[in-house]
């Protein structure tokens, strides 16, 4: 296929500093799968005495723009993980009118976006890892040369994942690791950082082909939850094949969520789609914003395999 329908290069998060290289290592010492089991309780509990304390010093700290939630008082929340699962109130996050336009799955600041160069995504700048190990077997080459988008979701961020587009859910495997943090100096600084840490793959089908989304968990992040099935993660490594009986979802229906921030990484094929011209790493979007016109096959989604 011609250029003009590809993105010319891969962009990503700068080289790591050796402040960067330094807090990364002091990072991959600590006991982060205990630490996160440690926080799970706390940030749970509906003590109101405790919860409404949480919450408030949480979205001081960082800021949270409520204006969009359902509620939008902090101390409306049951307990500090329901203030960060927090659903939006309905038509604010408005999709493309295009029907035929990639529909931001989530909000966040990208880390790197482009096309593979031939199964391998840029993390950094010079610091590459394999869309093969990342979705852990559950495709063979169609994303070979595709286009891939990693979102990083910050702890003010809303942590609801939606639909970029109509998918069928084909598959999904939950992959056990670690917990390290997901923040750019980490990302910058630990190779192979995605394949290290414990994730949910789901492989889909659409009109313009399969589609991965791939939800990364990190430090905090004691479960990732989807509309299907609910919370991961018990017992790990399950793999689901469901062919033509999974879920269908329309574009910005939600997919799950995080409890706590983390990094998600969309994979198309190879054609599927021009990326905007406005997006690189540092920009922020946000869920159902305009990411890319679509090179849709048509209405109906293709024929599913076989489970």
């Amino acid at each position: 296929m011609s250029a003009p329908h590809r993105s010319p290069l891969s962009h990503a998060e700068p080289p790591p500093t050796r402040g960067d290289r330094i807090r990364a290592a002091l990072h991959r010492a600590l006991p982060t799968q205990a630490l996160t089991w440690a926080v799970r309780p706390i940030a749970h509990s509906r003590r109101p005495w405790l919860k409404n304390r949480l919450n408030t010093l949480f979205a001081r700290r960082y800021g949270l723009e409520l204006g969009e939630a359902e509620a939008t008082s902090p101390t409306a929340y049951p307990s500090l993980n329901a203030l960060f699962t927090r659903a939006l109130r309905p038509g604010a996050r408005p999709l493309p009118k295009d029907p035929n336009t990639l529909a931001g799955p989530c909000d966040g600041t990208i880390s790197a976006i482009g096309d593979l160069d031939g199964d391998g995504l840029l993390q950094a700048k010079g610091v590459t890892y394999s869309a093969t190990e990342l979705l852990a077997g559950l495709h063979g080459d169609e994303f070979r040369d595709g286009a891939y988008l990693t979102t990083y979701l910050a702890p003010q961020d809303y942590h609801r994942i939606h639909a970029p587009l109509n998918a069928r859910l084909v598959a999904s495997r939950h992959v056990p690791g670690r917990l390290l943090t997901v923040g750019a100096s980490t990302v910058r600084a630990v190779p192979r950082l995605y394949l290290r840490n414990e994730r949910l793959v789901t492989l889909w089908q659409t009109a313009v082909g399969p589609m991965a989304i791939v939800l990364v968990g990190a430090t905090n992040v004691g479960t990732i939850e989807t509309t299907w099935e609910g919370p991961t993660g018990n017992p790990p490594g399950i793999e689901r094949q469901y062919g033509r009986d999974g879920p269908y979802l329309l574009r910005g229906d939600e997919l799950g969520r995080f409890n706590l921030g983390s990094t998600v990484v969309l994979l198309l094929p190879r054609d599927a789609l021009v990326w905007s011209p406005l997006l690189r790493p540092g920009r922020r979007i946000r869920t159902g914003e305009p990411l890319g016109a679509l090179r849709a096959t048509g209405d109906a989604l293709k024929a599913l395999p076989q489970a």
